[in-house]
């Protein structure tokens, strides 16, 4: 990475042990701790909770008529990112290990936490899981394509992208035509950040 980067990233690495910290201050805010790698309240607390439940007859009658008739449009992508989801554990279990690519680790990005708050009915945790679901498959997604374009075009675009994946840092500049050929191999190779990187479950 050009010293920019290099700035750039230390940065990032400084707001997210300040993000770490905020969210530190919400554990004791909303008093939960971590056990076994989950979010636990005090039996008092879940106690609190349930009473801001609304009852799932209530909650039904007071949904709204187009709610209704957009929900099977909603719920029938179930069918397609169960798809995709084949797919693409297919994928990178077939084709990375072939060019030595790091695979995505599944359980960083499917987390169904919030189907154990006890304020949510019974739809409202099966919208979360849902929804936590169509979320997650499509940012497994993302990294495994930016795994697999760090390998085969880690190129950076001439033009601002809104949003880049995580790997884009690694890339080369648009233009820089000796550095490509000269280290375009070590660039394509490059995961040893992700090899010694371990997640923890705690947020």
């Amino acid at each position: 990475m050009t010293p920019i980067e290099e700035s750039l990233s230390a940065r990032i690495k400084s707001l997210e042990t300040e993000l770490q910290t905020a969210l530190e201050d919400k554990e004791k805010t909303f008093k939960y701790h971590w056990e076994n790698g989950k979010a636990r309240f005090k039996e008092s607390v879940l106690s609190e909770h349930r009473g801001f439940k609304h009852r799932l007859p209530s909650y039904l009658l007071q949904g709204r008529f187009l709610a209704y008739v957009t929900a099977p449009i909603i719920y029938g992508g179930i069918v397609p990112f169960f798809l995709l989801d084949l797919f693409l554990m297919t994928y990178q279990g077939i084709c990375f290990p072939v060019y030595g690519i790091p695979k995505v680790r599944r359980s960083d990005y499917f987390l169904y936490d919030r189907g154990r708050l006890k304020y949510l009915n019974l739809l409202e945790r099966l919208n979360c899981a849902y929804c936590s679901y169509g979320n997650a498959l499509f940012a497994f997604a993302t990294e495994i394509s930016a795994r697999t374009e760090q390998h085969w075009c880690p190129i950076k675009h001439a033009q601002r992208i809104r949003a880049s994946h995580s790997r884009y840092s690694h890339f080369i500049d648009y233009g820089d035509a000796q550095r490509y050929r000269d280290e375009v191999e070590i660039v394509r190779n490059d995961f040893v950040d992700l090899k010694s990187l371990t997640t923890p479950r705690k947020p």
